[in-house]
């Protein structure tokens, strides 16, 4: 009798955790395809690689994307993420920063943030610069199933998000799509558990 009710309990789990996991994938597919624009506080890039300090096609595409934002003047300050990944001599932050300065916008406009090593640390540092300013809102640009989990990390700690996916980021198969929902919601729930 006790094992019939073990039982039972596991596959309740299991159909919570399914129902739970097929949510947050709706949500992160249907963030992606929402461009949130309104005047903000400070437009966010979040980092990707760089090589040799001139940032990655994906990369650049989202600094295009945050400077295009910032001439429609949507935001006074723009703030670059992402430490140095395997050659310590840049960072993301950094040559996104740099980036920016040599597409046209004022260095006095831009904040590198250099430090974080994955995008929770990003976005708690990201956190940290906007509360030291008194700035309460961002909008955050990075590709289109990433900006689910930056909105939800940034919201726990007290700022409010606008989204901008950068154009053109969703992949391109079916499979493609179904693996990058699948690791930005286990990514999520590692970070809910407080694993990452």
């Amino acid at each position: 009798m006790r094992w019939r009710l073990f039982l039972r309990l596991v596959l309740a789990l299991v159909l919570l955790a399914a129902v739970e996991a097929g949510w947050t994938c709706w949500r992160i597919v249907h963030q992606a395809s929402v461009e949130e624009l309104q005047p903000a506080s400070a437009i966010v890039v979040f980092g990707a690689a760089e090589y040799y300090g001139r940032p990655s096609p994906v990369y650049r595409a989202r600094l295009d994307h945050a400077f295009d934002l910032y001439k429609h003047r949507l935001a006074p300050w723009v703030i670059t993420t992402g430490g140095s990944g395997g050659d310590p001599s840049f960072s993301e932050g950094g040559v996104g920063a740099e980036y920016l300065v040599r597409r046209g916008i004022p260095e006095s406009h831009l904040i590198a943030e250099t430090q974080g090593t994955d995008t929770a640390q990003s976005a708690q540092r990201v956190a940290h610069i906007l509360h030291k300013n008194k700035l309460k809102d961002c909008i955050a640009v990075s590709d289109a199933y990433h900006v689910f989990r930056i909105k939800r990390m940034l919201e726990a700690d007290g700022i409010t998000v606008y989204t901008a996916p950068r154009p053109n980021s969703l992949p391109h198969t079916r499979m493609q799509r179904t693996e990058a929902v699948l690791r930005e919601a286990g990514s999520y729930f590692l970070w809910r558990l407080h694993i990452t």
